[in-house]
């Protein structure tokens, strides 16, 4: 059994902060077509943003290290932040610089394309890290993904690492992160087309059985990374450490939009992490935050609260 425990590990996130700007569409367009969208918004968005509010969601106590630009654009993040009740104390305004921007565009299916201008996020620097470290040395989970510059994530890794917080890594996208970095990954979280570019599941289509992907994970431990988590989309997902390997099936939904959708699994992993859960637990629950939030339009706004994921989860693990 699942069960509810005692929560609120501490999670820090050195992340992206982007604005989205999503349209809908039946289909997505051809090079060169022009189609009408059934509908448009702005919200918060940044793979960084999105896993710190799932965390919070998710009932950890989150420090979001990050930056925006000096423009009016920033407006959307710094609000969308306080309405979830988000401390912004380590967000920094970035002179000179835009607040990174996500062009989206989501077709009937639920499916996407995202283009991403970094904006601020590629001027947050290594010396960030320098600067933050008693807040790292705060952290039972310290969170950071691949759009952020690699200089800034691999002075990260060495700083959790030496702080003895648990090191969580999203390579998504997957930038080329030092070898010694990506290896103190607990875990290094990657989508299947991330996993072959790091050399895990290469000979392995999309496709391929989970239990394929789960063995290729194992086979990456101690090799690769401390532990690996690989998410299969509506399959859910896989995961191996020392101590073994497991397949995590997702629940049977109807996706609307899975934008964000890996950004909720992963803030929810790294919370239930921070608060001492073990890894094929803290998967469980990350595939059920990543299955409710396919079921609404948007991003955060798509992320649900911590009963309904540890609800959902205890009726998987009893399917």
């Amino acid at each position: 059994m699942l069960g509810e425990r005692s929560h609120g590990g501490v999670v820090v996130v050195f992340g992206s902060v982007n604005v989205d700007a999503t349209s809908y569409v039946r289909e997505f367009p051809r090079p060169g077509e022009t189609v009408h969208s059934s509908g448009f918004r702005v919200a918060l968005g940044g793979k960084g943003a999105n896993q710190a509010v799932a965390a919070h969601l998710s009932g950890a106590r989150v420090e979001l290290i990050a930056r925006v630009g000096d423009d009016a654009n920033a407006d959307v993040p710094m609000r969308t932040f306080a309405a979830f009740g988000l401390a912004t104390d380590g967000v920094a305004a970035v002179p000179g610089e835009p607040t990174g921007v996500a062009q989206i565009t989501v077709n009937g299916a639920g499916e996407n394309t995202i283009v991403v201008t970094a904006g601020a996020n590629a001027a947050f620097g290594a010396e960030v890290v320098e600067a933050e470290r008693e807040r790292i040395a705060r952290g039972d989970v310290v969170l950071t993904q691949g759009e952020l510059p690699t200089a800034t994530i691999e002075a990260l890794s060495v700083a959790a690492d030496a702080a003895g917080a648990r090191f969580v890594l999203n390579l998504a996208p997957p930038v080329p992160v030092a070898v010694g970095s990506i290896a103190l990954a607990d875990p290094l979280v990657l989508n299947v087309h991330e996993a072959r570019v790091v050399g895990l599941g290469v000979g392995l289509d999309d496709d391929a059985r989970p239990d394929a992907w789960r063995d290729a994970a194992a086979s990456a431990v101690g090799a690769l990374a401390r532990s690996v988590v690989v998410t299969l989309g509506a399959r859910g997902a896989v995961a191996a450490d020392r101590t073994g390997s497991w397949t995590v099936p997702a629940p049977d939904v109807r996706a609307v939009d899975t934008t964000g959708a890996g950004d909720a699994a992963t803030g929810t992993l790294a919370a239930m992490l921070a608060e001492g859960r073990p890894l094929p637990e803290a998967v469980r629950l990350a595939v059920a935050a990543g299955a409710l939030a396919v079921l609404r339009q948007g991003t955060v706004d798509s992320y649900a609260a911590r009963d309904a994921v540890l609800g959902l989860a205890e009726r998987m693990e009893d399917a």
